[in-house]
């Protein structure tokens, strides 16, 4: 089915997003092992699986849509020094991707795609969980301190 240039253009761009956040996650996750923190390294590496589900699925999607995948607009993978840092890159990235799937979702009610909208609906609310969960894990670390947050996550 021949899909909409600025649709399949759109899921581009949120697959290359996607593929850098895969990057970073994976990196922090890997750090977060060598440093002892068990606890985050599982629940980081589990959130890399599912972005590489959502990028899978926009694949799948813009090939039905009679497009070529294109990652070649990936972001740099922004790196932490430190726990704190590395949530602080993440709630950043993921607040700009809650912005890029709702300006998709609103173009694809605009073009009238309402698979394209279905499918980014439910990516946006895997990714405003992503979102408050980070956003969760930087108060908490705020109340009871970095070495108290920390000393939880070991495992």
């Amino acid at each position: 089915m021949k899909g909409n240039e600025k649709i399949i253009k759109r899921l581009n761009v949120l697959l290359a997003d996607e593929l850098t956040a895969i990057g970073q996650y994976m990196v922090h996750s890997e750090m977060c092992a060598n440093w002892g923190y068990g606890k985050l390294h599982n629940a980081i590496k589990a959130r890399a699986i599912g972005e590489m589900k959502h990028a899978e699925k926009l694949i799948e999607r813009i090939l039905f849509l009679e497009g070529s995948p294109d990652v070649s607009g990936m972001q740099k993978v922004l790196i932490g020094n430190d726990v704190e840092q590395q949530f602080k890159n993440d709630r950043d990235a993921e607040t700009v991707a809650n912005k890029a799937y709702n300006d998709g979702i609103r173009l694809c009610y605009e073009l009238n795609d309402n698979g394209t909208l279905e499918l980014l609906k439910s990516i946006l609310t895997d990714e405003e969980k992503h979102l408050d969960w980070l956003e969760t894990q930087l108060s908490l670390i705020k109340q009871i301190g970095s070495k108290n947050y920390l000393i939880e996550q070991v495992e």
